[in-house]
């Protein structure tokens, strides 16, 4: 089996990071590696792993820095640099993974060499690794499944749908280099990175619940934080416009869409609600000019 590299990027989650790299360990894919590191955390979280390290470093390979932070989209570009495998699982210090996913997301990539990444589904848990909820897809985000099961739903799901959480993903390492790896400076870098993916129908799906992603204090509270919400919709809204050229038509005009809808956001957040009627009524135009365009396309393609 080809090797794995298990990315952790770690910061803050001394609570988490033990049970994380536990159940990398824990995985019986044979072929693996852990790269991980603490981006500054001010926690015990370096203090953690290097306790857990003591334990197991005999049993798994692993290359580990401590070292100043410098945000999630660098940590995950080093993270990259540093691993050995063709196949690079992305991981997180607060959540963990389910055993037998990584061999499930290597065995698509191998059957589908044209994809460059490949998603599965993920449960819930709380902070204490209480199952909250049997999909995250389906049960946090509300997305429908039956759109990850063709490359022009993919597009459509992550343009409109964002329901990609915790560390369900797995990439063909080759794959960063056409797509020039995560956007240093985002918050927002794991959307930024699958527009680009899903512009060369890159992305594959499996109905497999290969992590559990962890709902606790830190992350649930910033997302219920109305200065945090507005800054990374905000950034949310440049990414879109910025990715709008990758896109053929009709996901051009959707994606410019989704643009508008998330001003509208932004606008009632800032409880400016002329703009945001100003924001919904250019995104109702533009989805119909996109399903119009939809037409037009499938038009030709069964004249040809």
């Amino acid at each position: 089996m080809p090797l794995v590299s298990v990315l952790v990027p770690a910061y803050n989650h001394e609570a988490f990071v033990q049970h994380c790299l536990d159940s990398i360990l824990a995985d019986p894919y044979p072929a693996k590696e852990i790269v991980i590191i603490d981006d500054g955390s001010t926690d015990r979280t370096a203090e953690r792993i290097e306790g857990w390290l003591s334990l197991h470093r005999d049993h798994i390979a692993v290359e580990y820095v401590s070292r100043g932070n410098k945000g999630i989209a660098a940590t995950l570009n080093e993270l990259a640099a540093r691993a050995h495998g063709e196949f690079l699982r992305i991981g997180a210090s607060d959540d963990y993974l389910l055993p037998g996913g990584s061999e499930a997301l290597v065995r698509y990539l191998m059957a589908h060499p044209a994809k460059g990444a490949a998603i599965g589904d993920c449960v819930v848990v709380d902070g204490d690794g209480k199952k909250i909820l049997d999909s995250g897809m389906c049960d946090l985000h509300g997305a429908d499944k039956r759109l990850y099961l063709s490359d022009d739903g993919i597009r459509r799901a992550v343009i409109s749908h964002w329901a990609i959480g915790g560390p369900v993903t797995m990439l063909r390492k080759g794959a960063l280099e056409t797509v020039a790896r995560w956007t240093e400076g985002l918050r927002i870098d794991d959307w930024d990175l699958f527009l680009r993916l899903a512009a060369r129908d890159a992305i594959g799906f499996i109905d497999v619940k290969v992590c559990a992603y962890r709902l606790h204090g830190a992350n649930f509270s910033k997302t219920r934080h109305t200065a945090t919400r507005i800054v990374n919709l905000t950034e949310a809204r440049e990414v879109a416009l910025r990715r709008v050229s990758m896109f053929a038509e009709p996901d051009r005009t959707r994606l410019r869409a989704e643009a508008c809808r998330i001003g509208a956001k932004i606008a009632f957040l800032q409880g400016r609600l002329g703009r945001v009627a100003v924001h919904m009524t250019a995104y109702m135009a533009l989805m119909a000019l996109s399903k119009l365009r939809f037409g037009h396309a499938r038009h030709r393609v069964g004249a040809a």
